[in-house]
């Protein structure tokens, strides 16, 4: 059956009931009930280019861009909740904050499996990249550098 002929009781029955209430029975279920294997995925990310493309749309997406968008989005939102802790803290608070807290950039790592922290340090880059690029579009095209001349800028 279609996923989209269920009725409202009928996909709560797709639901369980765990420890923190309701939660998925089975995560992304195809047409036929069951799983998307990994090349389904790609194929849904295929046809959702080519319809983008279609559409004249400059959007192409893959499976694995979720996994970049997790790991740049969750970093970045860790590293500025450490950054606005701790700058309110003593030295002695900071160190027992990261012992407890850890590390941003190993928390993303062992969340993508990655062994090394090296691995991970790619996305770090994609973040200070994507800053940068939201900062230069946040520079007016008549901006002008140079202080005024003769004066204090």
């Amino acid at each position: 059956m279609r996923l989209e002929r269920l009725t409202p009781a009928e996909r709560s029955r797709l639901l369980i009931r765990g420890p923190d209430g309701l939660e998925p029975a089975v995560l992304w279920l195809g047409e036929h009930g069951m799983p998307v294997s990994l090349s389904g995925w790609k194929d849904i990310f295929r046809s959702a280019s080519a319809r983008c493309a279609r559409a004249r749309v400059p959007v192409t997406c893959h499976p694995h861009m979720l996994r970049h968008t997790f790991a740049v989005a969750t970093l970045e939102q860790l590293q500025r909740g450490h950054i606005a802790e701790l700058a309110v803290m003593s030295a002695g608070q900071r160190g027992e904050y990261q012992r407890i807290f850890g590390d941003p950039l190993d928390w993303v790592r062992r969340r993508l499996g990655h062994r090394s922290a090296a691995t991970t340090l790619k996305y770090l880059h994609l973040l200070q990249e994507l800053e940068m690029q939201t900062r230069m579009q946040l520079i007016p095209d008549d901006w002008d550098p140079a202080p005024p001349a003769g004066g204090a800028p």
